[in-house]
């Protein structure tokens, strides 16, 4: 009867330790599911990795500080600061809902490079002779987001342009390139968070 009873104990202990490593082994399986999912860069990550990560795919997360007026077709995502922003442009998506502004607001896309060179400087120069510059903004000298954005002070589309010319020349002489760098995402879909 003793041998019944040991065998038995023995047999409900076995199936405990079956169901609880099986039940272990869901449980891990599920913690490296949640970890090979990619979470949100921040702001402030993706700036300072933005070189290495030019045409591909990410998925960031900010605080929307502006949407353009013109349709919603860019808005601009803050990071800790207001020195660390980037625009978004809708791309395919056609415009962003302005419920984004003031909610944070993650969004997977392409991140993209915009160089400005002397070539760029020049054909904005030709653009305003010719006066064929589009307005982007309340006022001539540009969209305050997108000046915040590149870390501009200038106020005329002159001044930007000798600002942007400077810009270039320190940078040649400190690391040999001459263009600067702007980086932006073209969104493949956004969600605010509620």
């Amino acid at each position: 009867m003793k041998t019944k009873l040991m065998v038995a104990a023995a047999f409900m202990a076995a199936m405990v330790m079956i169901t609880s490593c099986g039940n272990s082994n869901k449980q891990s399986q599920s913690e490296q599911t949640e970890q090979a999912a990619p979470s949100a860069l921040s702001i402030d990550d993706l700036l300072s990795d933005a070189d290495s990560l030019v045409n591909k795919e990410v998925t960031i997360e900010g605080i929307c500080t502006h949407t353009c007026k013109h349709g919603a077709t860019k808005m601009f995502l803050m990071g800790s600061d207001d020195t660390k922003t980037i625009r978004v442009e809708a791309g395919p998506l056609g415009s962003f809902d302005t419920r984004c502004v003031n909610a944070i607001v993650t969004v997977t896309g392409t991140l993209k490079e915009q160089r400005v060179d002397e070539a760029y400087l020049q054909n904005w120069e030709s653009r305003l002779k010719a006066q064929t510059e589009k307005s982007h903004g309340e006022t001539a000298a540009g969209c305050d987001s997108e000046k915040k954005a590149r870390g501009e002070t200038a106020n005329t589309p002159e001044a930007r342009i000798a600002d942007f010319r400077a810009k270039i020349a320190e940078r040649k002489t400190a690391t040999g390139k001459d263009y600067l760098s702007f980086y932006y995402l073209e969104a493949s879909s956004y969600e605010i968070q509620e």
